[in-house]
């Protein structure tokens, strides 16, 4: 067990077997901070890659959706890796950092990215990569007051925009930090040196103790999530196209070529999609994944669904987009529960009105 990972237990949280806090004993109190102030998850189970040399961008650019060609110093971007069949391999946030471009991956596929990109460097590339993710750690704020949070850290943060990172210090300790898609309220990433995380997790907590901070664990970041349709797990799987599961904003239609292109290109040329992601209200709570059913016929699958502590319960799905419409009403399974459309998740087409009827 490391230095951590008996931090967060010495602090009454239970482990995950990957060492990550699913909660510290109160889910509720957790889950209400996200909405009345503001929590601090630890996030070291996305990899962190740092990919540095002349051509770490363009490295990168020929290989996944989204432009990052020009990215400047300091800003950042979200890209997919797909497969020659457009399927999805590999989600990352990309910050192009004065010491070289950090991708931050979805959880535990630091290594496995970290491999994919070291097999396509090109005889020539100057470009080295390195897994940092052992040697960090990684925390993130969520929650209606993370802004007010991460500006009482340093005040500078409130004119870093969105996707932005910079350098701050945290109980003295040299800490990056980056500001991510929020999800509800702000959204902040910090990491530092694994030797170094429970100082700057104890730190963040009294500097975020005026303002509500609670610790949090990965049972109310899932909540958080699914209700607010953020795509994670099996949406993130070769099963899906990009275009399938709302990461619309995190493809370039006017870059150069790059694997699984011709078919997505093809897909938006044609405004035409087989699929999309959606929020669903269930009757009940059915563990993810099963399939949807419309009149005994399959037209898609329940991909997340989570049981909140207020008993809300929340769903994503994907489903074929004649059964998109709001109020459709599907069945989970024969006979395991009803299930209502609520609307698109995600970032969607801009013409999938028009593709998907209305209710």
């Amino acid at each position: 067990m490391s230095d951590l990972q008996r931090y967060h237990r010495d602090r009454g949280a239970r482990l995950a077997p990957d060492g990550i806090p699913l909660d510290y004993g109160d889910l509720t109190t957790e889950y209400e901070a996200l909405d009345q102030a503001a929590i601090l998850l630890d996030r070291s189970h996305e990899g962190r890659i740092l990919l540095s040399g002349d051509d770490r961008l363009s490295l990168v650019n020929r290989m996944s959706t989204n432009d990052l060609s020009a990215l400047a110093v300091n800003g950042g971007r979200a890209t997919i890796f797909t497969d020659a069949n457009a399927r999805i391999l590999f989600r990352a946030e990309c910050f192009h950092r004065p010491e070289g471009l950090l991708l931050i991956s979805e959880p535990g596929q630091g290594g496995s990215l970290a491999d994919f990109l070291r097999r396509n460097i090109f005889f020539g590339d100057k470009v080295r990569v390195s897994d940092n993710s052992a040697a960090t750690a990684q925390f993130a704020i969520h929650g209606e007051r993370a802004d007010e949070i991460a500006i009482a850290l340093d005040r500078r943060l409130a004119k870093l925009p969105a996707m932005g990172s910079t350098d701050i210090t945290v109980a003295d300790l040299a800490v990056i930090l980056s500001r991510r898609a929020a999800l509800v309220g702000g959204h902040w990433a910090l990491i530092c040196r694994v030797q170094e995380a429970a100082a700057v997790h104890r730190q963040l907590l009294e500097a975020g103790e005026p303002y509500g901070l609670q610790p949090a664990g990965s049972l109310a970041y899932n909540i958080l999530r699914i209700r607010s349709g953020r795509p994670g797990g099996l949406e993130l799987s070769s099963d899906y196209i990009p275009l399938e599961v709302g990461l619309w904003d995190e493809i370039s239609f006017n870059k150069g070529c790059y694997t699984g292109q011709e078919i997505i290109a093809r897909m938006e040329s044609r405004e035409r999609v087989a699929k999309a992601m959606v929020r669903l209200s269930l009757s009940r709570f059915v563990s993810a994944p099963a399939p949807l059913f419309s009149s005994g016929r399959k037209v898609g699958a329940l991909t997340s669904c989570v049981q909140a502590s207020d008993g809300d319960i929340f769903a994503l799905a994907v489903l074929k987009v004649g059964y998109c419409a709001p109020g459709a009403v599907l069945d989970v399974e024969p006979g395991a529960a009803q299930a209502r459309v609520i609307g698109f998740a995600g970032i969607q087409p801009p013409f999938i009105d028009r593709v998907a009827p209305r209710a």
